[in-house]
């Protein structure tokens, strides 16, 4: 019999037992796929650039900024390209199915991020085409179910029309993949030109500046010198990075990051308790049979990695179950959820199997190796 197949055959001693251990690391590392997934997908901030600048009012996007700041912010050394951009929130067909219209300059935002977006010239063409029309991204897309060609209508909670209304349609004239699984398309884009003309306030405005950095700029030297720029205007800005401008954002509700990472540290000490106690009491029972095998030859190294195996064997089982189920729920949920499960996620994944498989074996492991040959045979 083989080192493994022994290994395997003792930690299927007691199958029930076994079965209720690899049930609780499965759930433990389905906990994780999905909470690592999340962070790793468009409602965390891995996608977004640390090179793409936003320039905003200081005081937020309640406070809009002149379109005309755009030739003083162009005019920056620095500066590879600059797009305008303003955001409007509505609905569509219920007041809690809330989607986000960004609307600029469509060859302006292809300049400046169409490739992160996956906007290819077929697609900047065709939104240029007419006013009305948008650009769906894939996430949004799907959680609609919404196909080229149809028209819809967002109903804006702020932005009113001049004839009164809040209602703004749209015709749909492509969808834009993302570069990656993590890009945020859960969102439109559309015509400036079309909300500027139709809208009651804030005519000639927008709510942010995009500003991508010429090669070997430093982003975070460029964002200073834009904010000195206006800090004596009438609407001083505040610059900052894509991702520094979501961290923000989402640090408004609550530190997201924190949280998820309190609730797996807590899953996975609780785990370590479990198995730890369940391993100890199951090499104590098998101490007698510990003692036959120091007496066929087996040394205190091999006796030590027998155990160790196991643990590792049961950790590798219900890790591998728990990640293939996180990621078969990824793929389930679709994108609108922002759950990406990435290489990274797997490999942090795997390393933690590894290590607390090592961790929790440890303890039961040594003191099998420590049983005296004499003393095993007391216990039966």
């Amino acid at each position: 019999m083989s080192f493994f197949r022994l290994a395997r055959r003792n930690a299927w001693r007691k199958p029930l037992r076994t079965f209720l251990l690899i049930f609780c690391v499965t759930v433990a590392f389905l906990i994780y796929g999905l909470t690592a997934s999340f962070l790793n997908g468009t409602q965390g901030t891995t996608g977004a650039s640390d090179d793409l600048l936003g320039v905003m009012s200081t005081a937020g996007r309640t406070q809009a900024l002149p379109m005309a700041a755009m030739t003083r912010i162009a005019s920056e050394p620095g500066i590879a390209s600059v797009a305008y951009m303003t955001r409007m929130r509505g609905y569509v067909t219920f007041e809690k199915n809330v989607v986000g219209v960004s609307a600029g300059n469509p060859a302006l935002i292809a300049k400046v991020n169409g490739q992160e977006l996956g906007l290819t010239p077929e697609l900047v063409s065709a939104l240029g085409e007419a006013r009305e029309r948008v650009l769906v991204g894939r996430a949004l897309a799907e959680a609609q179910g919404w196909s080229v060609g149809q028209r819809i209508t967002v109903t804006s909670f702020q932005t009113a029309r001049k004839d009164g209304t809040r209602d703004w349609r749209f015709d749909i004239a492509g969808i834009f993949e993302g570069e990656t699984a993590s890009t945020d398309t859960y969102f439109m884009l559309a015509n400036y030109d079309y909300i500027n003309t139709a809208r009651s306030r804030g005519t000639d405005t927008v709510d942010a500046f995009v500003v991508r950095p010429a090669p070997g700029t430093s982003a975070g030297a460029l964002a200073a010198r834009i904010d000195a720029l206006f800090a004596n205007s009438a609407t001083p800005t505040r610059t900052q990075s894509e991702k520094q401008f979501l961290e923000g954002f989402l640090r408004q509700y609550a530190d997201v990051g924190l949280i998820i990472n309190l609730v797996i540290g807590a899953a996975f000490v609780t785990l370590l308790m479990i198995v730890i106690n369940t391993m100890m009491f199951a090499v104590r029972e098998r101490t007698f049979e510990i003692g036959v095998l120091k007496t066929l030859g087996f040394s205190r190294k091999r006796i030590f990695i027998l155990v160790l195996g196991e643990t590792l064997f049961l950790f590798a089982l219900g890790g591998t179950l728990g990640l293939v189920l996180a990621k078969l729920a990824t793929v389930v949920t679709g994108p609108a959820l922002g759950l990406v499960f990435s290489m990274t996620v797997l490999a942090k994944a795997a390393s933690l199997i590894a290590v607390l498989g090592l961790v929790t074996g440890l303890i039961p492991a040594i003191n099998a190796m420590r049983t005296p040959i004499t003393a095993a045979f007391r216990a039966r």
